[in-house]
């Protein structure tokens, strides 16, 4: 396992981490697991329950929340935001403050080889489909099928990916 320096990294032992895992300074990490040879940038929050799998670059400023699993070889830009949470409240109809009990957790999927550009949010109850390309800004409300081009808010269809644009990758 890799070793870092504890003073700027917040790693719970409760985290499982892969071989050669690159965690940069200021990340907050609890309950999740990564995969081997993962790069999670700084000021990067994964919350318990995710899972990262292997190869993936993570990008600062990236909040990635429980319910979340990313498959192999995965770009998330910077910024990138994921919502586990379709009906968010404070507090429930009574007043009383929501706890874990009082809400429903969204699963999102990204499949192996996706691209999320810098900036976007990702709604929960998705899938994100193989070799798709999220566009920089976008709000995705929607699944993404695989290997397509979606940008925009809402993030709408813009061209599919050709198969040779992924040459040297399965």
């Amino acid at each position: 396992m890799t070793r870092f320096p504890e003073d700027n990294l917040r790693v719970a032992a409760d985290v499982v981490l892969g071989e050669r895992v690159k965690l940069f300074d200021f990340v907050n990490l609890y309950g999740c697991e990564i995969g081997d040879d993962t790069r999670i940038g700084t000021f990067v929050e994964i919350q318990r329950g995710a899972k990262i799998g292997a190869r993936c670059k993570v990008s600062s400023h990236t909040f990635i929340c429980e319910g979340v699993r990313i498959e192999d070889e995965v770009f998330i830009g910077h910024g990138v935001m994921f919502v586990n949470d379709r009906f968010p409240r404070a507090a429930n109809a009574d007043g009383s403050p929501k706890n874990s009990d009082d809400w429903t957790c969204e699963s999102t999927l990204v499949e192996a080889g996706a691209s999320i550009g810098s900036g976007s949010t990702i709604l929960g109850g998705l899938t994100i489909g193989h070799r798709a390309m999220i566009g920089a800004g976008s709000v995705v409300t929607r699944d993404v099928p695989p290997r397509t081009v979606v940008a925009g808010n809402p993030a709408r269809v813009i061209r599919e990916v050709p198969e040779n644009d992924f040459k040297s990758l399965p």
